[in-house]
């Protein structure tokens, strides 16, 4: 009899869908037990290897998360017992807490510890580039080839970044904890621009979207205020940890946003960065048809859009815009713009007079060449796309941006001025990897 005939289960595949599912939840534990990232991550890979050469054997356990915990914790004392460079007290210490933690994890501390594990990724003393490269390994799962390629450097270099990580983490005595009430403004900023980094990954990963003008989506590629390279989010897509759709990286950016909220409920900047991702991912379905080729804003099926999503965004948009009434805050802007469009029944009813108008105020805020290229994006959908080509032309500091050039040819297009429209899309088309992208500027532009 085979261990699938024992459990009733694939091993391989009951172990891949735990991973994806539960792989944080037991990491936060772990790490929460010995207070050490390092350790917790190899004795949660340990047993993730031990539980599918048990698992072939045996069958599934009938509850493979718990399993999967208690063997990350025995091989944590394993591997305390090798070590020698730690003080002996402190060895003890963490074996005692390990020994000593109950098998199943409450609710409640399941939560604390998601906590703990946002703000140690996202700790201002980090890099913001290391902030966004620990979140995609540790947060997302992504291997660390995976997270290179999200983040455009060599595999080498990305191994290295995250071990100056952790590193820093030790180095600093970062503690794996949720930071004082009076903390955690501080922290804000660091936090929400991450995990809307990492939403933004995940965005991609799942579509590789349309330019700003040809789509007419108003929200910038890259978080306002953000110092992630211009054009990240459109380079090729990192390869999303498998499992269904809710395991997707977006998806887990969204789950974090809630826990913020649920934290620090009322504040502007996590309902506006959380109602941003609610708005955008509720198009989901409606942004690609059946042979995998983007569908643009004005042409997509409004009834497709996830409603229960653009509610809940809604909702929260206008919670962080009262909230940020006084002194705007970019996210509740950023929420605004994509409250505009969730409002309109449809794309001829879109309000652009308004959506210009939030871009204003977003300007103000954020200064930045993508936010430039967005609101004259918005400034042609309104009607007038030479003054929009003007605007564009003078944006500086996007000439390796895809979405920059891909604007320019549409805008060109829409002007008549073929020739120098199909010069600016050979340029786009070189800028990119994603088949949907070349694509969408087959279409727009045939040679």
């Amino acid at each position: 009899m085979t261990a699938t005939d024992a459990g009733g289960t694939d091993p391989a595949g009951a172990l891949a869908a735990l991973l994806v599912a539960e792989r944080r939840r037991v990491l936060a534990t772990v790490i929460r037990l010995t207070g050490d990232l390092a350790l917790a991550e190899d004795a949660v890979q340990d047993a993730a290897i031990s539980a599918l050469e048990t698992w072939r054997r045996l069958g599934v356990p009938p509850n493979p998360r718990a399993w999967l915990t208690l063997a990350a914790k025995r091989r944590v004392i394993d591997l305390l017992r090798r070590e020698g460079a730690r003080p002996n007290k402190e060895r003890e210490a963490i074996i005692l807490a390990v020994q000593r933690a109950p098998d199943e994890t409450p609710p409640g501390i399941v939560r604390d510890d998601q906590l703990r594990l946002i703000f140690t990724c996202c700790h201002p003393a980090l890099a913001q580039e290391a902030q966004v490269a620990l979140s995609l390994h540790v947060l997302c799962g992504l291997s660390v080839a995976e997270v290179a390629r999200a983040l455009l450097v060599s595999e080498a270099t990305m191994a290295k970044r995250l071990t100056r990580a952790r590193r820093k983490i030790a180095d600093a005595g970062i503690r794996y904890r949720v930071p004082d009430a009076g903390e955690l403004p501080g922290r804000l900023g660091a936090v929400a621009t991450t995990v809307f980094l990492l939403f933004t990954e995940g965005y991609a990963s799942r579509s590789a979207d349309a330019p700003a003008l040809v789509s007419a989506r108003p929200e910038s590629s890259v978080p306002p205020g953000s110092q992630a390279p211009p054009g990240s989010a459109a380079l090729p897509p990192p390869t999303a940890p498998s499992g269904p759709p809710g395991a997707s990286v977006a998806e887990e950016a969204i789950r974090l946003g809630r826990l913020l909220v649920e934290l620090m409920p009322g504040e502007p900047v996590l309902e506006g960065l959380l109602a941003t991702m609610l708005l955008q991912h509720s198009r989901l379905r409606a942004r690609f048809d059946g042979d995998g080729d983007i569908v643009l804003l004005a042409d997509q099926d409004r009834s497709l859009w996830d409603r229960s999503r653009v509610a809940e965004g809604i909702e929260l948009a206008a919670s962080a815009i009262r909230g940020s009434s006084i002194r705007p805050e970019r996210f509740a802007v950023t929420a605004a713009i994509a409250a505009c469009h969730a409002l309109a029944a449809d794309a001829a009813t879109t309000d652009w007079d308004a959506i210009i108008a939030w871009y204003d105020v977003l300007l103000a805020l954020d200064p930045s060449p993508v936010v430039r290229l967005n609101r004259a994006a918005a400034l042609a959908e309104s009607g007038d796309p030479a003054a929009a080509l003007a605007v564009v032309d003078r944006i500086g500091g996007l000439d390796d941006y895809f979405w920059f050039h891909a604007t320019r040819a549409e805008l060109l297009r829409r002007l008549g001025r073929h020739p120098e429209a199909g010069a600016a899309a050979l340029v786009a088309r070189e800028l990119t990897g994603s088949a949907a992208q070349l694509r969408l500027l087959d279409r727009r532009h045939p040679s």
